[in-house]
């Protein structure tokens, strides 16, 4: 758990360096809050597919999911059947694991209903964020916070949501904000975040 510091002289996460799609990734996207719920249903999707496979792999497959699956809007994706399934499977663009596509598919419509339920995913998901803490010495896996927010989403119908799935979404969308003390990004990711935190209370 160290920063790097690139040749321009500027410190990031250890994990952010290499690549420059992991730097772009990371200087741009980590981290920063989201509320927009299209990226946030595309992200706890993506993070399924992830799942015993490299971020790094998703992360360059991102564009060809985008056009599989209609721009992650739920409202469309929940309509999606057996024709659809066939399509994906054939798209050599993306992770074609029938299982990870049926569930982003039912995913979809569970989303829909928290939607009607809550008024938003961001309602929800930032319904799960804690108070702002120091920054982290070591990133764990999950938490008793992803731990809990998984569970109430496979309570809700929800697939491929496991705790550690569901910690990367929580890091990446800014929920928590675990870039390392002295990373150039991490104030201004606490920054959105905190205004989050407080429009949203």
């Amino acid at each position: 758990m160290e920063l790097t510091v690139d040749e321009g002289g500027v410190p990031r996460c250890w994990w952010g360096a290499e690549p420059e799609i992991y730097r772009r990734y990371h200087d741009e996207e980590w981290g920063r809050a989201v509320v927009a719920d299209d990226r946030l249903f595309e992200k706890i999707c993506l993070e399924g597919f992830q799942a015993g496979l490299s971020w790094l792999t998703i992360l360059r497959k991102r564009e060809a999911f985008r056009a599989g699956f209609a721009g992650f809007d739920p409202s469309v994706v929940a309509g999606f059947g057996d024709i659809d399934v066939r399509r994906l499977l054939t798209d050599a663009g993306i992770v074609r694991h029938e299982g990870k596509i049926r569930s982003t598919i039912n995913n979809a419509a569970r989303a829909l209903e928290l939607i009607d339920e809550r008024g938003s995913l961001a309602a929800y998901f930032w319904g799960w964020a804690l108070p702002d803490v120091d920054p982290p010495r070591d990133i764990p896996p999950l938490t008793e916070a992803s731990s809990a927010l998984s569970k109430d989403l496979k309570r809700r119908g929800w697939s491929f949501v496991g705790p550690t799935t569901v910690y990367a979404f929580m890091q990446a969308m800014g929920v928590v904000n675990d870039h390392l003390e002295g990373c150039h990004v991490r104030e201004e990711c606490a920054a959105a975040r905190r205004h989050v935190l407080t429009t949203r209370t």
